[in-house]
Parts: C-alpha cells; sequence; structure tokens
C-alpha cells in the first residue's frame, strides 16, 4: 500500500502546523534545562512530589528551568502549588512561561486557580499563546467541578464564550485562541455556544472548521446545520466532511438523509463511517436497503480487497441491527449468519445485530435443543473465548428487549439459563485437544455482566463465588457487579475478605473495583475497613482512591495520607530516558497488515518514551493484537490479554504535555490519571477532545496507510527501536 499525495499533503501540513504550536517552544526550553536539573524535575514528577525542591526551581533565573518546573507542578496536581504558579502567570518576564504556569494551572484543575486566568484572558498586554492557554486550563477547570460548583461552571463557561466571541470579531484572529478556545466551550458547555460555534464552520482554516463542527457534535448543537449540509458535500478537507456527517447525525437532522446517504460512498473513509453512524441516528429505515445491498455486494466479510472493508463493514452491520431491530429482515439475517459463521462468532457486533433484527431466531441459532445449545456455548467460550464473550454480550440485550415484545419472558429465560451454563463451564464434558493456553477466564467478564442484567435469584451467589477466582479482572467485574446490588452487611464482608487478597495483586483492577463498591454500601464498617486496608497501601492510586471515596463518603479527609510514590525509576532509569531529549527516536511497527513508523517525543514525555523502548526491546509487543479499533477515532494495542485489561504489571504516570491531538498522534491509553503501562493508541483524525488528558508521546511518521486498514484482530510481529 502506498500513501496517496492528498495524504503526504496532508500530513506535511499536520507537521507543520505541530512545529508552529507552543509545544514546540517548550521542547526547545527543555533542551536547555542542565541534566542535574532537570533530573530534580522529573523524580519529582515521578513521585507526585511538590515541595521546597520545585518551588525553589520556579524562581530560577533561567527561564527554562522556570518553564520545565511549572510543568512539573502541574502534572503532579497538587493545590499547594497554585500561588507560585499564580504568582508566575502574573509577574514572569517571560511570555513562555507564563503560557506554561497558565497550562499547568489548567492541569491542577482546582477552582482556586480559576480568578487568575480569568485575569489573563481579560487582559489587553497578554500574549495570545498566554491567553489561549489560559482559556485552556478554564475549560479544564469547569469541566471538573462538582455538581455543588455548577454556578460557577456556568460563569466560567460565559467568560470563554466571550473570549472567544472577542476572537472571532478581531481583524487577524489568534489560531491558536480559536482552537484552545473551541476546545475549552466543548468542556464547560456555556448557554448558547452554538451560534460562536456556527460562526467558524465559515473559517478559511479546515482545522478551526473541523472543531468547531467537532465541538457541535458531542454538545448536540443545531445552529451550524444549514452550513453542515453544505459543507458535507462540498469541503475539501474529508475532516471537516466527517465532522459535518456527525453533527446531523447527532442533532437528527432529517432534511440531511439523502446527503448522507451519497456520503457512504465518499472517498475517504472517515466520512463513509461517520455518515453510516449518522443515518442510524435519523432512525430512517430507508437507508437498510441501500447498506444492505453495499454488504451483500462484498464476497464476504474477510475479502482480502481493500485492507479497511471489515471496518467498514462492520460498521453497516451495527446500522442493519439497529435500523431493522425486530423486524426479522431475511435478507439481512442471511447476509448476517453467513458473516457470523466466516469469523466464527468472534465479532461483538455481528451478533448485536443478529439478536437485535430477530432475537428469537438468534436464540435458535445457537442449538436445536436447550441442552445443545448449553453445550455449543460452553465449547464456544472454552475453546474462543473471544467468540464466547461476543455471544454473551448479545445474550445481555435479550434482557432489555421492549415490554411489547413477544414472548419477552420466555426469551429471556432461555438466555438467562445459556449464560448460567457458560458460567459453570468447569463442570462441562467440554474436550480441550490444545497445547496452548486457551485463557478461558478472559471471556467470563462479559458473561458476568451479561448473567447480572437478568437480576437472577442466585446472582449474589454466583458474584461471590466469582469473586474468589484467580483471575484479577474477573474478581474486579465480580466486585462492580457485587456494588450494584442493594447495600448489605453481607456484601460488606465478603469484599473486605476480597480486598486483604487483591491488594497483594501485582494488578490493581480488584482492589480498585472493591474500594469502589466498599464506599457504595455508605456503612461505618465498611469506611472503617477501607481506612484500615487501603490507606496504608504501597499502591499509590489505591490510597488516591480510598482517599477521594472517603472524602465523598463523609468519613474524613485523608488528603496527607498521600504521601510520595514509590516510584520504580533510579537515577539511571532517569539518565537514560533523559539522555535522548533532542535525538531522533523512531520506532518501526511491523503488522499482519504492513508496517509503519512512529517518531517518539522524549522531549514532552520521556518516561513515557523509555518505557514504551524498554517493553519494544524485550519483544513484549511481539504477537499482541490489536484489540480495539473505532474507525475514524484510534486503533489500540499493547494488552498481552487482548482484551483491553492487561498491562505489564505496574503502571507509569501520565506526562501531560502541549502536544495536540492531530491525526497520526501517539498516545497512552488510560483508565484514569496515571494508569498508564503498556497500551498505546494512534488516532486517524484530530481528536482535540483528549488534549490535556492522555499522554502524547509520539506520531506516526509514515505508514499511515497501514494504520487505516489496521482491523480489530490484527497482530503486531514485532516493534523495533532505531
Amino acid at each position: 500500500m502506498h500513501m496517496n499525495i492528498r495524504f503526504r499533503t496532508n500530513l506535511i501540513l499536520s507537521l507543520v502546523a505541530c512545529c508552529l504550536t507552543s509545544h514546540s517552544h517548550a521542547q526547545s526550553q527543555t533542551r536547555r534545562v542542565p541534566q542535574s536539573t532537570l533530573i530534580r524535575i522529573v523524580k519529582a514528577e515521578d513521585e507526585r512530589r511538590w515541595d521546597g525542591d520545585l518551588r525553589y526551581l520556579l524562581t530560577s533565573p533561567s527561564s527554562a528551568v522556570r518553564t520545565r518546573a511549572a510543568l512539573a507542578a502541574g502534572r503532579i496536581g497538587n493545590e499547594g502549588a497554585l500561588a507560585e504558579l499564580s504568582g508566575m502567570l502574573r509577574q514572569d518576564k517571560d511570555p513562555e512561561a507564563r503560557a506554561m504556569a497558565a497550562f499547568a494551572i489548567g492541569e491542577i484543575e482546582s477552582l482556586n486557580g480559576a480568578n487568575v486566568l480569568l485575569a489573563a484572558i481579560r487582559s489587553s498586554t497578554e500574549p495570545d499563546e498566554v491567553k489561549a492557554r489560559a482559556i485552556e486550563g478554564l475549560g479544564k477547570i469547569a469541566a471538573a467541578l462538582p455538581p455543588a460548583q455548577q454556578p460557577r461552571s456556568k460563569e466560567i463557561g460565559a467568560e470563554i464564550l466571550g473570549a472567544v466571541k472577542s476572537e472571532i470579531e478581531r481583524s487577524t484572529p489568534s489560531r491558536q485562541i480559536l482552537l484552545l478556545g473551541i476546545t475549552a466551550i466543548l468542556r464547560a458547555k456555556p448557554a448558547d455556544a452554538g451560534p460562536a460555534l456556527a460562526l467558524l464552520l465559515t473559517n478559511k482554516d479546515a482545522r478551526i472548521r473541523a472543531d468547531a463542527a467537532n465541538a457541535l457534535a458531542r454538545l448536540r448543537l443545531k445552529d451550524g446545520n444549514s452550513q453542515l449540509l453544505e459543507l458535507l458535500s462540498n469541503d475539501p478537507d474529508p475532516v471537516v466532511r466527517s465532522n459535518a456527517a456527525r453533527v446531523l447525525g447527532a442533532t437528527e437532522e432529517k432534511s440531511a438523509f439523502d446527503k448522507l446517504l451519497v456520503s457512504t460512498t465518499d472517498k475517504d473513509s472517515r466520512v463513509r463511517v461517520t455518515a453510516i453512524r449518522a443515518l442510524v441516528s435519523l432512525k430512517d429505515s430507508r437507508a437498510a436497503d441501500v447498506l444492505l445491498k453495499r454488504g451483500e455486494a462484498n464476497t464476504g466479510l474477510k475479502r482480502e480487497g481493500l485492507p479497511s472493508e471489515l471496518n467498514e463493514v462492520l460498521e453497516i452491520v451495527t446500522a442493519l441491527g439497529r435500523l431493522l431491530a425486530g423486524t426479522g429482515n431475511e435478507a439481512a439475517l442471511a447476509w448476517l449468519y453467513k458473516g457470523e459463521i466466516e469469523l466464527n462468532h468472534s465479532a461483538p457486533e455481528l451478533e448485536l445485530a443478529l439478536v437485535r433484527i430477530s432475537p428469537e431466531k438468534y436464540l435458535a441459532s445457537l442449538g436445536s435443543e436447550p441442552t445443545t445449545a448449553k453445550h455449543n456455548l460452553q465449547e464456544l467460550l472454552v475453546l474462543h473465548w473471544r467468540s464466547g464473550a461476543s455471544v454473551a454480550q448479545a445474550l445481555r440485550e435479550i434482557s432489555a428487549l421492549a415490554p411489547t415484545v413477544k414472548n419477552k419472558a420466555e426469551l429471556m429465560q432461555s438466555a438467562e439459563s445459556l449464560l448460567k451454563a457458560m458460567l459453570d463451564y468447569k463442570s462441562s464434558d467440554v474436550k480441550i485437544n490444545s497445547l496452548l493456553p486457551l485463557h478461558t477466564e478472559y471471556g467470563i467478564p462479559d458473561v458476568l455482566r451479561a448473567y447480572a442484567a437478568y437480576k437472577p435469584n442466585d446472582l449474589f451467589e454466583v458474584l461471590s463465588n466469582h469473586l474468589q477466582e484467580n483471575d484479577v479482572i474477573i474478581r474486579a467485574t465480580a466486585a462492580d457487579l457485587l456494588g450494584d446490588l442493594p447495600p448489605s452487611s453481607q456484601i460488606t464482608q465478603i469484599l473486605e475478605t476480597a480486598l486483604v487478597r487483591a491488594l497483594k495483586d501485582d494488578l490493581n483492577d480488584a482492589a480498585l473495583s472493591i474500594l469502589d463498591s466498599l464506599a457504595k454500601q455508605k456503612s461505618e464498617t465498611a469506611n472503617s475497613v477501607i481506612k484500615r486496608e487501603a490507606l496504608i497501601s504501597d499502591d499509590y492510586l489505591i490510597r488516591q482512591r480510598a482517599i477521594s471515596l472517603l472524602k465523598e463518603n463523609g468519613a474524613g479527609d485523608y488528603s496527607l495520607s498521600r504521601s510520595f510514590v514509590r516510584t520504580k525509576n533510579t537515577n539511571a532509569d532517569y539518565e537514560r530516558a533523559l539522555s535522548r531529549i533532542g535525538k531522533r527516536v523512531l520506532a518501526a511497527v511491523t503488522t499482519t497488515k504492513g508496517s509503519f513508523t512512529m517518531e517518539l517525543l522524549p522531549d514532552d514525555a520521556p518516561l513515557t518514551v523509555d518505557n514504551f523502548v524498554q517493553l519494544a526491546r524485550r519483544g513484549y509487543f511481539k504477537s499482541i493484537v490489536f484489540h480495539r479499533v473505532v474507525p475514524n477515532f484510534v486503533i489500540q494495542a499493547g494488552d498481552p490479554r487482548g482484551d483491553g485489561n492487561g498491562g505489564p504489571g505496574y503502571t507509569i504516570r501520565c506526562e501531560i504535555n502541549e502536544v495536540p491531538y492531530e491525526r497520526a498522534a501517539v498516545g497512552m491509553a488510560l483508565s484514569g490519571k496515571d494508569t498508564g503501562g503498556s497500551q498505546w493508541f494512534v488516532t486517524h483524525a484530530p481528536q482535540p477532545h483528549l488534549d490535556g488528558g492522555y499522554t502524547v508521546f509520539g506520531r506516526v511518521v509514515s505508514g499511515m496507510d497501514v494504520v487505516d486498514a489496521i482491523v480489530r484482530g490484527d497482530v503486531i510481529r514485532s516493534i523495533v527501536i532505531r
């Protein structure tokens, strides 16, 4: 596959734009910080330690040191740093340092930092870069405020909107203020934001048009729909066309039906995929015939023609399931069942579409008799856990059928009994003839969630039993589901026992889930368990969760229990990671679909890059699948389990930076702050809502056609660092 000329041009322009944004200034500042000082700063970040050391560096005569120390204070997130950062924003002579102070204040997400940011955006003397970062920071603060502080959040949102409107009216508006202002509007959700965002749809800059449409879509605002209908058909930029389709779908613009139907044949796959999704939102069954014909035109779901074809076909599958729900459409079912055989039940999109169109026929397809169906599903789960998990997701759908569905009670009873049989797979007569580990346990969390949806009489017993399993994710799932049951002393007791065991796990998933469910018990006993067991944990994330839950429950403020993180890194690790700053580091990724090359960014995320390099060099990523692919969003890999729950057995902290999530950005996947490990993703299109929330540590510099072609289940053959 060769990169087409249009994409090559867009990539070059994107990289040029990146170099013009403020993060390039931050890179140059970092390179001017002495190595010994940089180690002090990075170590403080790694230990989440705000103390006199960083406070002193914020007053350094070197603007490069002050700027880098400010970033560290923001990453650590301690409110104690707000006084120094606020003073820096008001008084520092270097505008780059002031801009970084504004960025850092936003990262701390405290209302106490809002006033100094508001003063910055109101100032007539602040440069655009400082104002832009102040607006960005205000958006983060507004989004993080609890419900009790919503009046203040609305005030901040109004200020953000006013600043963006003022910028629009300038003869030469700042691109950075507009882009960061759009994302701030998206986060703060100010009233009457629609007209201002609609005005930006006419901007000459395609990225501004695209981001404005993205915000309108996420906020479900119709103000620009007339303009978006035109952009959908005629805008030269595919991201703009794609985002236009998103808005028209999100706002259920019925008049867009014909144009959306045409857009399903757009030359860019991102536009086609988004148009298909938008048609589903319109709930117009006329689209089903067109989409079904397109699906039937394929020789099969595994066709090797266009590499990205399976992604689009699965979008069609999902659309048919929604548009033809309950119709029993024979033509659609025939095509879908053919695909199910080809993929051996491994695509949840197919299973869900089949059960939505005809739940009765779906159950019948699993086995002619109840005993046969139970055996078939036990065998499927044991031998192919992904397939078993997909079927479980489909069976769960039956629990949500409308009351008007014929034989609903009978269908639910059948589905529930099948799920119970799957949970009892260990007592089945399924014979295993494989020398390779099958990892049947990976499919159990989906089966548990599906079974719980039926609220069976034995749910407490089933969940209690699974809370004793060896697999951490099974125990985490069981704990989550126990937390959804009515609180009781019995639940508290078994969660306490499970927590003691979970605190000894290498992974903290079960412990965190158990803590959440203990907090839901809202009892003094449960709170006492959290205090006694979790506040003394060596795991910083567990301590953080315990502190937060106890505070929410009114059981006391134990913030002082945070202390420092016992990081696994040594001075040698810091020296190795920082030695790459200023150097070009490339990662050549070879997959079953071809190869692509990522340039890693040690200036912006040195420890994240070092972690990735160390994992790659020891062959960690070899044979790992891309377990998550969302067309027009991301591809994601790095999980040795392949179910989205795995990692290397440790976590690394976030290194949030100013690098934007453009197309081809490489980011660290998270389940919460500082939970990175080995999972990473690449973006298909700009994702501004991810900026400042997920660490960017690289970008794809060649082979984006391969990235676009990757589908769920494709495999990494190797990653070579050079």
